[in-house]
């Protein structure tokens, strides 16, 4: 089996919006029969909450939607991720600078934004909603999943590429 196609999704802390996206991206992913060719994983820029859950938040907003972020640990960015996964993408414009300031030149290529994949969303990134309620957990599931859709056919297209 050839590798496995890989997503990584980074925010500050790895506790709010990383997380949420990897929990509702392996869903996309299940649903569309293609989690065994997609490795997916989130990290931090910033390593305050290393080896902690999600926030009870994000967990509470996501499993509301059936999403399962229980399992997940915060961890910190590495430079090896660059190599690992194919993509690496930020949840704001502060991470997408710290993670270019950690990549590698030659793997630069693989860094974006995750909005960039729901360009109607109006939104170019995922907002931080620690500091906030209710709607502002609510708005972050909203936009992953907008950008999730996205990511799901930019990544159908590089696995049926890889099979040419």
């Amino acid at each position: 089996m050839a590798e496995r196609y890989g997503v990584l999704f980074c925010c500050m802390g790895n506790i709010c919006r990383s997380p949420s996206a990897e929990g509702v991206f392996r869903a996309q992913l299940a649903a569309a029969g293609l989690l065994d060719a997609v490795r997916v994983d989130s990290a931090g820029t910033d390593g305050w909450h290393v080896g902690e859950a999600p926030d009870a938040r994000a967990r509470r907003h996501a499993a509301l939607r059936g999403y399962a972020l229980d399992d997940l640990r915060a961890r910190c960015v590495e430079v090896d991720d660059f190599a690992r996964f194919d993509l690496v993408l930020a949840m704001d414009h502060d991470n997408l600078a710290r993670l270019r300031a950690l990549c590698p030149p030659a793997r630069a290529e693989r860094l974006r934004l995750l909005m960039s994949f729901a360009p109607a969303a109006g939104s170019a990134v995922v907002p931080d909603p620690y500091y906030g309620g209710a709607a502002g957990f609510e708005r972050v599931l909203d936009l992953i999943e907008q950008a999730g859709r996205g990511l799901l056919a930019h990544v159908r297209r590089e696995l049926a590429a890889r099979r040419d």
